[in-house]
């Protein structure tokens, strides 16, 4: 969706959406899933955090030089983290108190400043949603409420990935469409039942958005997938998560 302003603290971000599919001649139908970057959302809660206001502790200070970061970083990386998985130069992963595992906590030094920011404050940097799947749900009430149909959204994030290049974006808070697509039972072209395959349709819906939303300065934070089939679900992003005792490598 074209034309998504930058948004501040306090926005009514079911508003913003319903503005910006009216802008581009659309409107919402049922199937349709509205993925909404984690940057977008983070803005109108937000999620802003002051750098200069921050003071780091000896954990933070001593893992920083480790890690090469500014301790400020390191130490709101530890505010919003419940374990530290892996460290090295330019390195710090860690468990979000979300669930997932991720580098840095989420935590982002770009498009990070909000409005009318000071001119002596900062540098800036931006959290993850407080509550994504409960915010994906707020938005979701509303639209299907403004626009009477069922549809589903998706909260994104970029991640990078232990064993590839690059990152993809991957489903952190989503309402309405199953987290994940349970094929097993299913039979393939020979009539082999499939015995393993789950399909992560949330991250997949969010890595296609992805495509469209960009990382730089496009300023696409909204992005709307239309062809889906699927069944309604209550199920958050936090089912994607293997709990800390099945993952092998966090």
């Amino acid at each position: 969706m074209p034309g998504v302003p930058l948004v501040g603290a306090g926005a009514d971000l079911a508003e913003v959406v319903s503005r910006a599919i009216a802008s581009a001649g659309l409107t919402l139908a049922d199937g349709d899933v509205v993925v909404v970057t984690s940057k977008l959302l983070s803005r109108a809660e937000g999620r802003f955090v002051d750098l200069s206001r921050v003071i780091p502790s000896d954990r933070a200070i001593a893992l920083g030089d480790e890690v090469g970061k500014d301790p400020r970083v390191v130490e709101l990386v530890l505010r919003e983290s419940t374990a530290v998985s892996r460290v090295a130069p330019g390195v710090l992963v860690v468990r979000h108190r979300l669930g997932f595992v991720v580098a840095n906590a989420g935590i982002d030094a770009s498009n990070a400043e909000p409005a009318g920011a000071a001119a002596n404050s900062g540098p800036w940097v931006l959290l993850l949603p407080e509550a994504p799947d409960a915010s994906a749900a707020t938005l979701r009430r509303r639209l299907e409420s403004d626009a009477r149909a069922r549809i589903g959204v998706v909260v994104s994030d970029s991640f990078g990935r232990p064993f590839r290049l690059g990152t993809v974006g991957t489903a952190i808070g989503m309402s309405g469409l199953p987290p994940l697509w349970d094929r097993r039972g299913e039979r393939d072209l020979f009539g082999r039942p499939l015995e393993q395959t789950i399909t992560a349709l949330g991250d997949q819906v969010a890595a296609a958005a992805d495509l469209v939303a960009g990382q730089a300065a496009e300023g696409r934070p909204l992005v709307l997938v239309r062809g889906l089939t699927f069944d309604s679900s209550e199920q958050e992003a936090t089912t994607l998560s293997r709990r800390p005792e099945e993952d092998l490598y966090a």
